[in-house]
């Protein structure tokens, strides 16, 4: 029978059938970072839990660093405090520290798919929204919240509910000026930030195939604004590209085995999902939320809209939106003066997103 990617990765890592009906799902990569792991560090301390799982245990320090200096202790008390913790429980359980003092540091949804962690047919957790960032590398990724950090950390697993499965389609090519960012948010603006709940997003069609890694981590990375558990896009020759020699992929026989079992992991052709979205590229304009919400968007040549055009339940958050922003309904959005630019989040972090600043900044448009 068919399968789509989600629900083969999900079946092969299923350990059982709980009695809640979720099914406890064994976890082959979890990743920690400096703001939500202490509490449940200090959780297996209080009932003397080991860490099942140290070899898929990985940290990092990504929130809290300074931008401007390396010294310690860091000036602001509690993130010395939260990077003082973090170094002590790596310690004490033996997990691999990716460390600002040997310069190993970074955004945690970077650091794995750099190291070559993030691989395709595999399970992922982290306890940070954007953790579906590593869907883009065909892979099940998923935010947990502290008390899940707490149990995986213990038993390695995640107790889970199986989800429903849209399959989003883009095709055609992107307009000039038009990014995976843009991509993203049209694809929020039409299903709603809510849409996505109970599902797991399948990205596809010939854009997402032409797509480099950073351009699918983009899109994947936000799928939780829309609503969704999780986002993937099916493996090919552009991840393992990118995958092949880095420090943790397979080297050697290993690597072909691992691609063979990569190559089984993508959704068949038949597979039948539960929905399915079509966008044309040509279609997407450049976007900006002028918002509170990524639901909150617009076409960067559109006005902002009035109140009325959104549901009754949405209005309260709109009206928050304009004065919090000090925008009024039907002003245009081109034009309007930027007084800080911040470049650099999980979302557009990496090193192609700043190679686009570049062009831009030296093309004189800013």
């Amino acid at each position: 029978m068919a399968q789509t990617l989600y629900e083969k990765v999900f079946d092969n890592h299923v350990v059982r059938q709980l009695p809640s009906g979720q099914a406890q799902l064994l976890m082959g990569l979890h990743l920690l970072h400096e703001v939500t792991s202490p509490q449940a560090f200090a959780m297996l301390r209080e009932r003397r839990l080991k860490v099942m799982f140290p070899e898929r245990t990985f940290a990092t320090v990504d929130h809290i660093v300074p931008t401007h200096t390396k010294l310690r202790p860091y000036e602001d008390a509690m993130a010395e405090e939260m990077m003082q913790s973090l170094e002590k429980s790596v310690k004490e359980f033996g997990i691999r520290f990716f460390s600002p003092s040997a310069n190993e540091n970074g955004v945690v949804h970077i650091v794995g798919p750099e190291r070559g962690l993030t691989q395709p047919g595999m399970t992922i957790c982290c306890g940070d929204s954007h953790t579906a960032t590593h869907g883009a590398f065909g892979a099940l990724a998923f935010g947990i919240g502290t008390s899940q950090i707490r149990d995986v950390l213990a038993t390695g697993t995640l107790a889970m509910e199986k989800l429903k499965v849209r399959r989003i389609e883009v095709s055609g090519k992107l307009r000039p000026g038009v990014y995976a960012k843009d991509v993203i948010l049209s694809i929020i603006q039409r299903l709603g930030v809510n849409g996505g709940v109970g599902f797991a997003y399948e990205y596809a069609g010939d854009l997402f195939d032409r797509f480099s890694m950073d351009e699918r981590m983009t899109v994947c990375n936000m799928s939780i604004e829309g609503g969704a558990r999780c986002g993937y896009v099916n493996p090919d020759r552009t991840t393992y590209e990118y995958l092949k020699d880095r420090e943790y992929a397979p080297k050697g026989a290993a690597w072909d085995r691992a691609l063979a079992y990569w190559e089984s992991m993508k959704s068949d052709p038949g597979a039948r999902y539960d929905d399915v979205v079509r966008l044309r590229a040509e279609d997407i304009p450049p976007v900006v939320t002028w918002g509170i919400t990524p639901a909150q968007s617009i076409a960067v040549g559109a006005t902002i809209p009035s109140v009325d055009a959104f549901a009754e339940s949405e209005r309260d958050s709109v009206r928050e939106a304009y004065a919090y922003m000090d925008f009024k309904a039907g002003q245009a959005i081109e034009g309007t003066k930027i007084d800080v630019a911040f470049i650099g989040s999980c979302t557009n972090g990496r090193l192609s997103d700043f190679e686009e600043v570049v062009k831009v900044l030296k093309d004189g448009k800013l």
